[in-house]
């Protein structure tokens, strides 16, 4: 008894008053009346029926039923252990007059007591079982030592189960298990023979199949698998063993080329051994196993066969027609060793450049070879036997013409070349390349030079770059498009390969009028005059005064020949001076009416513009004009400038000329000095007037001038 610090009072523990055994129930009553199961009594029942006894839980009320008054619980159904082994129920006592509850509710359990009502009984009907052969003891066991599967690969196994160990009263189930040995790798290979032949014709080709081999295993699955090998030493490197993985067979094939006149018979040990051996049996013995294999070689007739696979023949391309240029050679592999004739398949030779000895393999040429046209002729040498025709062989031939130097440079293409009217000397107008169709070892190195026959150029220059290339320089301040629209530059050019090969080019350079930076603007005559401003009708009105002008000085030639020639002397008194001059190899008659004698008695006359005869003129619309030379007293001088213009002039005729100039110029104090007239003078003449005209008549002065004893 203990009290609380809450309120004070003291609590009382009442002692338990529930009174009831434990209870226990047997399964499967069979009995008539209901089974007992047991009383439920509490100290505050006076017997007096004032108490009402309520069960509550599992199976209350269904399966177990309780006297309200009395306490006591009958089971009213069979109960089955199996089902349900125990049931938790809950009882309490009540007062019937106020309700109230005399005792807590309490929790008691009731158990189900097992009798030996059910037999043993397998999950299944039929068990299967695999148990590995040779093996120890286990669950289930082999019953005789080192069980072969080999022998016998399945059994059959019925087994019983008792219960209650096995004793009287017990009950008891049976099923059948079906037992399979499983393989292990415990047996070798062993071939059923020891020796097997095959057969091979020599000409077989690489990787054929001679035959099978096969070694027996009584093992299945992976424990059976096996591979060969050809084991070291005779054919190992002429044969292969290959592995079915299907069959597990051994498959012998050709690793190289057969020979019958080298080897007739090969003799061969093959090695069989399994993949995937057991350690557990390794000391039965090796698993593997051997045969010989002897393969024999027959004889067949085989084409002839070439020294070499292919040829590569060099040619120089100016050999002569005839020439031997290189030679095949082809032998036969048989043992007879028939004799073999060469030929050329003409398919590949159309054109028939080349021909073949046929006893000896020499290849020689038929024709002139270029190799600018054809650097490369691929032939096809054909091999046969004399005594078979079938049994032939064919090789290529590689002939390579090598290059000889017979063509001569030339320009690499046409260029169109210009000269500025205002250019200045050393001013580059071109730059040239060459080309050759000839290859030199070496590569080509050409040089440029100007033609023998004019090594010096009055307007251009050739300079070599040294690098296979020239310049064209000009020479000269200024062209002129009058004076020359056209200029013709030959170039001599050559190669420094063996025989030298030279050609000459010729460049055609027109005079351009150009821009101040050297834009080409135009390179025309009849532009240039357009360009100052002359238009199209004033040009044909100019053009019929030119033909009508043309037109009248032809008649006034054909009137003068037919005029009747007057003596070149008239008398015999005419004493004038006259040049007659005969076998003139000058430009025939126009030449003679090109120089008027009189102009230079008259310089007067000279002030005319008169074209030239002889020559075209360069423009019907240019007019040259020349210095007035009235004003000109020096002969000397008078003459050089006329003889300059003349050399200088390019529209000169390439013929001689006869050029005259006999004027002695105007106020002369010495009057003439003709001695024609001198033997008619009727005294002498005085002559001391010439040491007055200085030193350079000093020796006319003293020879004409001295005293007169002197002159006597």
């Amino acid at each position: 008894m203990s009290l609380t610090k809450d309120d004070g009072k003291m609590l009382r523990r009442t002692k338990r008053g529930w009174m009831w055994n434990q209870f226990f129930l047997l399964e499967e009553y069979t009995g008539t009346d209901t089974q007992y199961v047991g009383k439920l009594h509490t100290d505050q029942d006076k017997g007096d029926g004032n108490l009402k006894y309520i069960l509550t839980g599992d199976g209350a009320g269904s399966i177990f039923v309780i006297d309200e008054n009395t306490g006591d619980i009958h089971a009213a159904k069979k109960l089955d252990r199996e089902e349900k082994s125990l049931y938790i129920l809950r009882a309490k006592a009540i007062d019937r007059k106020t309700g109230r509850q005399v005792e807590p509710e309490s929790e008691f359990i009731i158990k189900i007591h097992d009798i030996n009502d059910n037999e043993p009984k397998f999950t299944k009907d039929l068990y299967t079982a695999s148990v590995p052969e040779m093996s120890g003891v286990g669950i289930i066991k082999t019953a005789l030592p080192d069980m072969s599967r080999e022998n016998r690969e399945r059994y059959q196994v019925v087994i019983q189960a008792k219960d209650m160990g096995g004793q009287m009263g017990g009950l008891s189930g049976t099923t059948t298990v079906n037992i399979t040995l499983t393989d292990v790798n415990n047996n070798p290979p062993r071939f059923p023979q020891s020796t097997y032949l095959f057969n091979s014709p020599e000409s077989v080709p690489l990787g054929t199949h001679l035959g099978r081999i096969k070694a027996n295993d009584p093992d299945v699955g992976e424990n059976a698998e096996m591979e060969y090998r050809i084991a070291e030493g005779e054919g190992a490197d002429m044969f292969d063993v290959l592995t079915d993985q299907e069959t597990q067979e051994g498959i012998i094939t050709v690793k190289q080329n057969l020979d019958f006149e080298n080897k007739m018979l090969y003799t061969l040990r093959v090695d069989a051994s399994n993949t995937h051996p057991d350690p557990r049996f390794l000391h039965l013995g090796p698993f593997k196993d051997t045969a010989v294999v002897k393969i024999s070689v027959e004889d067949v007739d085989e084409p002839p066969v070439f020294s070499k696979i292919s040829y590569l023949i060099e040619a120089d391309e100016d050999v002569k027609e005839g020439s031997i240029i290189g030679q095949v050679t082809a032998y036969d592999p048989d043992a007879v060793n028939n004799f073999i004739k060469y030929s050329i398949d003409r398919h590949t030779d159309v054109d028939s450049i080349f021909s073949i000895h046929a006893e000896n393999g020499s290849i020689f040429t038929l024709k002139p070879l270029d190799r600018e046209s054809s650097p490369w002729h691929n032939i096809t040498i054909i091999a046969t036997e004399l005594n078979n025709s079938k049994q032939s062989s064919h090789v290529p031939v590689f002939i390579r013409i090598l290059d000889i130097n017979d063509h001569a440079p030339e320009f690499a293409m046409y260029y169109e070349t210009f000269v500025c009217e205002n250019a200045k000397p050393g001013q580059l107008i071109q730059t040239v390349s060459v080309m050759d169709k000839d290859d030199p070892p070496r590569g080509h190195k050409f040089f440029f030079e100007p033609v023998p026959e004019f090594p010096l150029n009055p307007n251009f220059t050739i300079v070599d770059n040294k690098d296979n290339t020239a310049g064209i320089m000009t020479r000269k301040d200024g062209y002129s498009r009058h004076k020359m629209s056209t200029y013709l530059l030959p170039v001599l050019i050559f190669d420094n390969d063996y025989p030298i090969q030279s050609s000459t080019g010729t460049l055609t350079i027109r005079v351009c009028a150009c821009d101040s930076q050297g834009n080409m603007q135009s390179c025309s005559a009849q532009a240039l005059v357009l360009a100052a401003g002359l238009s199209t009708g004033a040009l044909v009105a100019i053009l019929l005064c030119v033909l009508i002008l043309l037109v009248l000085v032809v008649l006034f030639a054909a009137l003068k020949r037919q005029r009747k020639k007057e003596p070149l002397i008239i008398s015999k008194d005419d004493v004038r001076d006259n040049i007659v001059t005969y076998n003139d190899e000058g430009g025939g008659e126009e030449d003679t009416q090109a120089f008027d004698i009189g102009t230079l008695r008259n310089p007067e006359a000279r002030e005319e513009s008169k074209l030239r005869r002889d020559v075209m003129p360069e423009t019907i619309f240019q007019i040259r004009r020349s210095v007035p030379l009235w004003e000109n007293i020096d002969v000397q001088d008078f003459i050089h400038r006329r003889l300059k213009e003349n050399d200088s002039d390019p529209n000169a005729p390439p013929y001689d000329s006869l050029a005259t100039y006999a004027y002695e110029g105007t106020d002369s104090i010495a009057d003439s000095l003709s001695s024609l007239e001198s033997l008619t003078a009727d005294c002498n003449q005085d002559y001391d007037y010439l040491s007055d005209w200085g030193p350079r008549f000093k020796k006319l002065a003293d020879m004409y001038g001295g005293d007169e004893s002197d002159r006597e």
